[in-house]
């Protein structure tokens, strides 16, 4: 099973166009694409729809879209009515394999005022994978404040492990008629985490290394796909700055459950994408 996470700056590369086609080609291949920053009506794009593009460009995949910020400032048409164009940026999971049930996790967040602060989430799917039910998010935290990084990442892990509990989007389905949904507790979280390797954000979500006998796999904490199956190279990066080289840095992750830790066979970045500023980040599992 190959799965590929990618923020898709809204669909415009580090030359400045936007190209949907850009962001299909370097997904294909995969059984599972997570993807960030997709957008409608928002002016960066000239007002594009990428769930619909997405879905014509990739139409042998199901999928899901989960938005994040839905704002509309009064825009109105020639009539002099409401057009109805929101503005929605948020989070898409499409799979070769049906998504059966999903929520749209919404992320803490605070008032910031000195810089923008979009309500930020991670999109639930569940999937039924050849091998078995699996749950899926792509998520997309914070990329100023490492203060909500924290209180996001601990969020999540909170909905993510209470999924049992919960049941996801319905239990007791059998009353309108549905099967029952499965509960797996096998996941992967896939997405733009703004955070670096070995960071407080990074080790409340994987835990801390023992000082002598370094990390371990353990039931309650997600495991960095990054750590697994040879890693990649020191000094890897997956998201550049053109106006500021120092800051390019390795932001995008694959998390596994600890069961699946055993199951990833491989790990890397796609260099050569070139339809965002950010670069692809795929994982195998056996």
């Amino acid at each position: 099973m190959k799965l590929v996470t990618y923020n898709t700056q809204y669909g415009v590369g580090r030359d400045g166009r936007y190209d949907l086609e850009r962001i299909a080609r370097a997904v294909e291949g995969a059984d599972i694409v997570a993807l960030q920053e997709v957008t409608r009506n928002f002016m960066r794009n000239n007002m594009a729809d990428m769930v619909d593009g997405l879905a014509k460009l990739l139409p042998d995949y199901f999928h899901v879209y989960g938005v994040a910020m839905d704002i509309d400032f009064g825009m109105v048409g020639d009539d002099g009515k409401p057009a109805n164009k929101r503005l929605q940026f948020g989070n898409m999971v499409l799979s070769r394999w049906p998504i059966v049930a999903s929520r749209n996790l919404l992320l803490p967040r605070s008032r910031r005022i000195s810089r923008g602060n979009l309500q930020r989430s991670a999109l639930e799917a569940l999937i039924m994978a050849p091998s078995g039910p699996l749950r899926v998010y792509s998520v997309h935290v914070d990329h100023v404040s490492q203060e909500e990084r924290l209180l996001q990442i601990r969020h999540l892990k909170e909905r993510v492990y209470a999924f049992a509990m919960e049941g996801g989007a319905i239990t007791g389905a059998a009353e309108y008629g549905f099967p029952e949904l499965p509960c797996p507790e096998e996941f992967v979280l896939m997405g733009d985490f703004n955070m670096v390797p070995g960071s407080p954000e990074h080790l409340v979500m994987t835990g801390i290394p023992d000082p002598v006998e370094g990390a371990q796999i353990v039931a309650h904490h997600p495991v960095d796909a990054f750590a697994l199956a040879g890693g990649v190279p020191d000094g890897s990066v997956s998201w550049s700055d053109t106006n500021h080289s120092e800051k390019t840095r390795l932001i995008d992750y694959v998390f596994v459950q600890a069961d699946l830790a055993a199951k990833v066979k491989s790990v890397r970045i796609d260099t050569d994408a070139d339809g965002s500023d950010h670069q692809p980040v795929w994982v195998e599992l056996a």
